[in-house]
């Protein structure tokens, strides 16, 4: 770094004054103590701390430059320095003046003139560069101070606005803001799977020294390796989120934003950001030093990186990073479908995997038919490789589509919810019997309340221009168990799933003129105040029934 005598004299002098005023202990007027101490405070901002880690913020292309000295009787005592990027690469180093006692007296009397100084200076001080860096590492200087000596650390960015932290220590003997890290802090991969990773890694000395203290924490995400806590933190930050501190891995969990889950769970504490570039999971795991990362994608590279934590401090040392790429899926199964063959299918919503069924068509005219038990489902049908339906299905659905003999077709059904859900699914040629009976408009299933009394209600739904049998059933349920049986119902299963008590009646009825197709039935022998469940269920031809929509109602409680 170019620097010129100028900018390290002019601080060294008013410096040198300053540490000269907070000595002198009997001012001869208020005005001198007064100036003493404002030229004290003000220097005094560019002293770096020591035994502390200072944040420090750096414009680019403008030179941030900090000063220590060593109090009186601690010469040729050891120091350390460690710097921290917090994001970009930056340039740093330590620069050394080395000036006679003689000389530092006159600095601090100023009973000199400019040529007398510079002079002096020439003569009776060096200034040395003892190091330098230019990176994103964390970095340590370790040497030895005399009292005879002025450190300056300058700190410039090249790139862009940043900031990083800054530790100088000269005590050696009451241990270490950071944790230490193994002589080989490389993180190993011993298993690779399609949604899993597993690492080990050695542990820090400062574990087995302080177990109850520091703790080790890995951070998985898609980009990039992190060669601190510090620039990872930056980069999720700078996506726009806000990251809670280091300690809320650790100790407790802050108030999250709403792109960031928390998950605790075996004694470990995980926070996934998620973020335009993908998904950031940090995972605190105590003093454990092999982990398996589970639910990452299949056939995706991850990079891993592990921080060994000092809980008291919030310090923390990086191991080396590693990466590794998950394997590729496997093919799902295939289940051939047959002409007019009933399959049922139970999804995995919390997998969100597609289950294939392959058809070879052996007529030009066919018909898909699905019937949607349980949950929610997306059904895509590609021909020859194209897509012909794709959309998500309720109730009873048909897709009747046009080809040629031996075209293939492949049904791919995925669930949409976390939770399973199921599918029944039948492929015909057009002229095949239809297997479901012939619906109505509407499968919705209509109460009267004014005919409603304390011991009967009044049921309407919608009947077809086809001859069909209608089964009507009954459920006592309470208050707190309506969102559950609606929802849990399955709207594929038949009356041979329910309690004979809970059978009401059966009966036939159609209408050619379909805006007569209507049918009431009224139920007697409730109880007042009571909760029911009414269910109807429609048998067709081929007898598979097709259930309603259930319907609640509740009997007066006073007639």
């Amino acid at each position: 770094l170019k620097m010129s005598w100028f900018w390290f004299y002019l601080p060294l002098r008013l410096l040198m004054a300053a540490c000269l005023c907070r000595s002198i202990k009997d001012p001869t007027t208020s005005s001198q103590q007064s100036f003493k101490t404002d030229l004290f405070n003000f220097y005094h901002s560019l002293i770096l701390a020591d035994g502390k880690e200072t944040t420090v913020h750096l414009l680019k292309d403008i030179p941030r430059r900090y000063y220590f000295v060593l109090e009186e009787g601690r010469a040729f005592a050891p120091f350390t320095i460690t710097v921290t990027p917090c994001d970009v690469p930056i340039e740093w180093s330590i620069l050394v003046h080395k000036a006679s006692t003689s000389f530092l007296g006159k600095a601090a009397r100023g009973d000199h003139d400019t040529q007398e100084v510079s002079k002096s200076q020439k003569a009776s001080s060096t200034v040395s560069t003892i190091f330098n860096y230019k990176g994103n590492s964390v970095e340590t200087y370790m040497g030895m101070s005399s009292h005879s000596a002025l450190y300056m650390l300058e700190f410039l960015s090249t790139e862009r606005d940043t900031h990083i932290t800054v530790y100088l220590t000269t005590d050696t003997t009451s241990g270490h803001l950071y944790p230490e890290l193994p002589t080989d802090p490389r993180i190993d991969v011993i298993g690779i799977g399609h949604t899993t990773v597993t690492l080990t890694w050695k542990h820090s000395p400062s574990v087995l020294q302080h177990r109850e203290n520091i703790q080790y924490c890995l951070l998985v995400n898609e980009k990039h390796n992190y060669k601190s806590l510090c620039a990872a933190e930056t980069a999720i930050r700078s996506s726009g989120m806000k990251l809670p501190p280091t300690l809320a891995l650790s100790l407790s969990p802050y108030l999250l934003e709403p792109q960031q889950v928390m998950i605790l769970s075996n004694s470990e504490l995980s926070i996934i950001n998620r973020v335009s570039s993908g998904e950031v999971r940090q995972i605190c795991m105590g003093t454990k030093n092999t982990y398996t990362v589970p639910s990452l994608s299949p056939s995706t590279q991850y990079y891993f990186d592990v921080f060994v934590v000092n809980l008291l401090t919030n310090a923390s040392a990086a191991y080396t990073g590693t990466f590794a790429r998950t394997l590729e899926e496997p093919e799902p199964k295939v289940t051939e479908l047959k002409d007019g063959k009933v399959i049922q299918v139970v999804l995995d919503g919390k997998k969100q995997k597609f289950h294939s069924l392959q058809y070879q068509a052996r007529h030009k005219k066919i018909q898909f038919t699905f019937q949607l038990c349980h949950g929610q489902v997306r059904v895509h049908i590609t021909k020859n490789g194209k897509t012909v339906a794709s959309e998500n299905i309720s109730g009873l659905r048909y897709f009747s589509l046009k080809g040629k003999l031996l075209d293939t077709y492949l049904v791919q059904l995925r669930s949409t919810e976390e939770t399973n859900s199921s599918v029944k699914v039948q492929v015909s040629p057009h002229f095949h019997k239809p297997l479901f009976p012939l619906l109505p408009e509407s499968l919705k299933i209509k109460s009267f309340s004014k005919l409603r009394t304390c011991n009967s209600v009044t049921i309407a739904w919608l009947g077809t221009q086809e001859e069909s049998k209608y089964c009507v059933y009954k459920k006592k349920i309470e208050e707190d168990q309506v969102w559950m049986e609606l929802r849990s119902a399955d709207r594929c299963s038949g009356p041979e799933s329910r309690h004979r008590s809970e059978k009401v009646l059966c009966k036939y009825f159609y209408d050619i003129n379909l805006q007569r197709a209507v049918t009431t039935e009224t139920i007697k022998g409730l109880d007042a105040g009571t909760l029911y469940l009414f269910d109807v269920y429609l048998f067709g031809p081929s007898g598979i029934p097709v259930r309603y929509h259930s319907k609640v109602v509740k009997t007066r409680k006073r007639c």
